[in-house]
């Protein structure tokens, strides 16, 4: 079978938040799509049993392959267990706080094919920080008066077929080739491992090994922010920051200026 024909696989790592998880695979059950993918679900030993009898129902059922991590491995582990599940095949890592209209992966799969050198894809999100719309670089909610299909539709035909370089990828929604992740390597679990910088770190060793990060303009992915985390979250930034300050000294400097510009 040929790289195309391949499905994709979504990965979903999975903590805390029944409501947000069953919201984001509702939606991925409900997306019409050309392009095949499979879920990867990853239930990180979560603390929530509703939660965890939620996901085995979804166990065996076509596209969906459950991975119960036995302890609680943190979520840059768990992602790199979905990634190496299926070794031949491109992933999204997908946030379980999202969701997905129809079309969404084909539209980022066709972005990532556009140049061989696309190692990450990105769409836009309502909270995405420099892929954020309409605030940029902020937390927007969706606008009361339209459905994310209805928003996702109208960057379909305003952007179609538009892409924009990016200093980094953002993890909420995050195409990665094979080809890219065969050679740069799974995600730093060591320096990482609970989240947050995990994407930015495998972004800049992607760059520097020729590797573009491109942002997907045509395509609007939901993404409500903080549910697995909670309270750590502010901490969690903090420490991802400054050991990213210290992997990549350049890395403020380049996204200061991406945002000026």
């Amino acid at each position: 079978m040929s790289r195309a024909a391949l499905p994709i696989d979504v990965v979903v790592p999975v903590y805390k938040g029944l409501e947000q998880t069953q919201r984001c695979i509702a939606s991925l059950q409900a997306a019409q799509t050309t392009v095949p993918f499979e879920m990867v679900l990853i239930d990180d030993r979560s603390p929530e049993p509703a939660l965890a009898a939620y996901l085995r129902t979804l166990a065996g059922q076509p596209r969906v392959t459950l991975i119960e991590n036995a302890d609680n491995l943190g979520f840059v582990a768990s992602v790199n267990l979905g990634m190496a599940r299926h070794p031949e095949r491109d992933v999204v890592l997908l946030n379980s706080d999202t969701a997905v209209a129809d079309g969404w992966i084909d539209r980022l799969h066709a972005c990532a094919q556009r140049d061989a050198a696309i190692g990450t894809v990105t769409p836009f999100s309502n909270n995405a920080t420099i892929c954020s719309y309409p605030g940029f670089c902020a937390d927007n909610p969706l606008p009361p008066d339209c459905t994310l299909g209805e928003l996702d539709a109208l960057f379909r035909r305003v952007n179609a077929g538009r892409t924009l370089d990016l200093p980094t990828a953002v993890g909420f929604c995050m195409y990665i080739k094979r080809a890219c992740l065969d050679q740069v390597g799974p995600f730093d679990a060591a320096r990482f491992g609970k989240g947050y910088g995990e994407e930015n770190d495998f972004s800049l060793r992607a760059a520097a090994a020729g590797w573009r990060n491109v942002l997907c303009a045509d395509t609007f992915v939901f993404h409500e922010g903080g549910a697995s985390f909670g309270p750590e979250r502010e901490t969690l930034q903090a420490q991802a920051r400054e050991t990213l300050n210290a992997l990549h000294p350049h890395y403020e400097e380049t996204v200061r200026r991406f945002v000026l510009h």
